[in-house]
């Protein structure tokens, strides 16, 4: 049986400059996603606390409409019309 020297070899490397643009590159894309996704949970909770107004606006209009019957608000002074049904 013979014998085969095994010949050492450095690893196969990219230059410096080359390594440091890549990995500045990456940490730039690590940060933009973990931003990202601090922006998807805030949308997630704004999304959340609007369908809770919506919800909270729906049932201050039944208590008025209960109280006062259909009506149109004036938002800057509260005044208010009655609606009236078109005749028909």
């Amino acid at each position: 049986m013979s014998k085969v020297k095994k010949m050492e070899t450095a690893p196969k490397t990219i230059t410096k400059d080359e390594l440091k643009k890549v990995t500045d590159l990456q940490t730039e894309l690590q940060s933009y996603l973990a931003n990202i996704g601090v922006l998807e949970v805030q949308k997630a909770k704004a999304i959340f606390q609007v369908n809770m107004l919506e919800k909270d606006m729906e049932e201050a209009k039944k208590a008025i409409e209960e109280k006062y019957g259909p009506i149109n608000i004036n938002l800057i002074d509260g005044s208010y019309e009655e609606v009236v049904a078109p005749k028909e």
